[in-house]
C-alpha cells in the first residue's frame, strides 16, 4: 500500500486466538537504504521479506528497525530480522527497552489472559502459541529514544512519546509526507479513524491524553498499525478526539 514517495505500507496477516486480521508495518526507504518500522508476529520474515521486495527494495538495504512499541504483533519477528540483517539497527523508546530485551515479561502475555485467546485454536497451533508464550521474542536495542527526536530518515523522521497503550509507546511524523505513523494511539475501524483499543491499553486515560500531542501536527495521512490508512481530514478528526477525550476527563 503506496503512502507517499518511497514509502509503503506493508499489509502482513495477523492470527491470534483464531481471529484474522490485517497489520500494517511500514517501510521508509532513500539512498541511505531502508527503515522498518514494526515487525509483525513471529514466525513472519519470509512474508516481510515478500513484502518487502514486493515494495521494490532489497531486503538487505534494511538498515533500521523503529518500534513503535512492546507488543507480541510488534516485536514479533524483530529476533529473526536482527539475525538475517546483517548490521541492522534497532531502535525504541526507553520505557519499553525492558521489555523488548527480555529484561521483563511483555506486559500483556499474562498466560491466562492469553490461554483464553488460544483455547479455540486447534492442539497443534495452541501449541505452537504456548511456545511463544514461554519464550516471547527479544532483542537488543541499540538506540534508545524518549520522544522529541528527529530522526535522520527520509529527511527527517519526528518522534512522538505516546505512552499509554504501554509506557514507551511512540508515533512517529513524517514532515515530507504529512503522515503520521501512529502505531497502536490510533485504529481505523470501519472506515472511521478512532482512538487505542480499551481493551488492550492497560492507562486507557494516559493513552486518550496522550491524543493532544498529536494534534500539533499538520498531519494529512495516518497509517494504523490496525485498520490501514485515514486521509480523510486526519488533523480535525484527531482535535476532535482529543476534545472529546479532555471533556470526558473533565479538562
Amino acid at each position: 500500500m503506496k503512502l507517499g514517495n518511497q514509502m509503503e505500507a506493508l499489509e502482513l496477516t495477523m492470527d491470534l486466538g483464531g481471529s484474522r486480521s490485517s497489520i500494517y508495518p511500514v517501510l521508509l526507504w532513500d539512498e541511505q537504504g531502508a527503515v522498518l518500522v514494526d515487525t509483525g508476529m513471529p514466525g513472519q520474515l519470509d512474508a516481510i521479506r515478500q513484502a518487502v521486495e514486493a515494495a521494490g527494495v532489497r531486503f538487505a538495504d534494511i538498515r533500521h528497525i523503529i518500534l513503535t512499541h512492546q507488543d507480541i504483533d510488534h516485536i514479533g519477528s524483530l529476533p529473526e530480522l536482527v539475525e538475517a540483517l546483517d548490521g541492522v539497527e534497532v531502535w525504541a523508546h526507553n520505557d519499553d527497552v525492558p521489555y523488548i530485551q527480555g529484561e521483563r515479561p511483555l506486559m500483556k502475555m499474562n498466560r491466562d489472559r492469553m490461554e483464553k485467546l488460544f483455547e479455540q485454536l486447534p492442539e497443534d497451533r495452541k501449541e505452537m502459541a504456548m511456545r511463544i508464550l514461554d519464550h516471547p521474542p527479544h532483542a537488543h536495542v541499540d538506540h534508545i529514544l524518549h520522544g522529541g527526536e528527529t530522526l535522520p530518515f527520509h529527511g527527517g523522521v519526528q518522534v512522538i512519546h505516546t505512552p499509554g497503550h504501554t509506557p514507551g509507546h511512540i508515533s512517529l511524523f513524517v514532515p515530507s509526507e504529512g503522515l503520521l505513523i501512529s502505531g497502536d494511539e490510533l485504529r481505523v475501524v470501519d472506515g472511521e479513524l478512532e482512538g487505542p483499543a480499551e481493551g488492550a491499553t492497560p492507562d486507557m486515560a494516559q493513552a486518550l491524553k496522550s491524543l493532544g500531542k498529536l494534534v500539533p501536527f499538520d498531519v494529512r495521512t495516518v497509517i494504523c498499525y490496525h485498520g490501514g490508512t485515514f486521509d480523510r481530514n486526519p488533523a480535525q478528526r484527531i482535535l476532535a478526539l482529543h476534545e472529546a477525550a479532555d471533556q470526558a476527563a473533565g479538562r
